[in-house]
């Protein structure tokens, strides 16, 4: 994660035991920059019923692709007394309602994009808005994908996180419409997410579209305390760093669900650009911060 810090790197103030003295920063305290403000999201939607927000996320991860920025922008829908199958009709209602709108409001600019750049674009668009999305179980997934006969670059077991090959086949050449994949591996998915009956899935759900794979990623959250801590020291995460997070259902809590837009690949999918430094005014990535 990205460190927030006013101290001075030349001369950085240390403990009697060698450490960073944390104590003298800005905040008083380690601080980094958010991957999501999704937590805080949840309370929020405890206490008002349905919120989202809108802003700037960060990653520190070294990836070089053309999906992948180290800052972005989210939009983090979140509804209490919202299961998994309600999280679903919201995410592809808001897609629909999005795309459908720019076909609306914006159709001189596709039609150029359209003509000038992927002649397939405008047809795209209205795949997605004229078909229902698919929803499919992970584990059903698997199985069509090596069923296919198809030979993939990257082979997939239950068990795996799906790449965008395997994302893109199930969407365009296998369902022909767009997918929800829905009951993840719980070991592959983050330790907030509602665990399944079977103790081995958990509640979450990637919506996938043409030629980008995943677009939205979300869940159901884990309203049992008891699962939850659980899950915490499963994963050997320190209680003290999520301690008001898990406070939130030890007096008891709702179902309620939520998920995450990725603003920037939106943008990529509706003018048919391929890489995210294209649909950024200043993308910021690995050893690239110019501006």
């Amino acid at each position: 994660m990205f460190t927030v810090t006013t101290l001075d790197m030349n001369d950085v103030p240390k403990t009697e035991e060698g450490k960073v003295d944390y104590a003298q920063d800005f905040f008083g305290k380690q601080c980094s920059l958010t991957v999501s403000g999704q937590l805080e999201g949840e309370l929020g939607a405890l206490s008002l019923g349905r919120i989202y927000t809108f802003g700037p996320t960060f990653r520190a991860e070294n990836s070089n692709t053309v999906r992948h920025a180290s800052e972005f922008w989210m939009i983090e829908p979140e509804a209490a007394f919202y299961e998994l199958e309600d999280n679903m009709e919201l995410a592809e209602d808001f897609l629909k309602y999005l795309i459908r709108y720019a076909l609306e409001n914006c159709r001189e600019d596709l039609e150029f994009m359209n003509k000038m750049w992927d002649p397939e674009l405008i047809d795209r668009l209205n795949f997605v808005v004229g078909n229902d999305f698919k929803r499919l179980d992970y584990t059903e997934g698997i199985e069509i994908l090596k069923a296919s006969g198809r030979k993939f670059e990257f082979p997939c077991e239950w068990g795996d996180d799906l790449q965008s090959e395997h994302e893109r086949y199930l969407v365009e050449e296998h369902f022909k419409r767009p997918v929800i994949l829905i009951n993840y591996p719980k070991a592959i998915k983050a330790f907030y997410m509602k665990q399944n009956e079977d103790g081995r899935t958990v509640r979450a759900m990637d919506v996938l579209f043409p030629k980008i794979g995943e677009i939205i990623g979300g869940s159901e959250r884990e309203n049992d305390y008891g699962k939850l801590r659980a899950r915490v020291e499963e994963l050997g995460m320190s209680e003290k760093d999520v301690w008001w997070y898990l406070d939130t259902r030890r007096w008891g809590s709702a179902p309620h669900s939520g998920f995450g837009l990725g603003f920037d690949r939106l943008l990529m999918f509706v003018t048919g650009l391929n890489n995210i430094r294209d649909v950024q005014p200043f993308p910021r990535t690995p050893k690239n911060a110019e501006f």
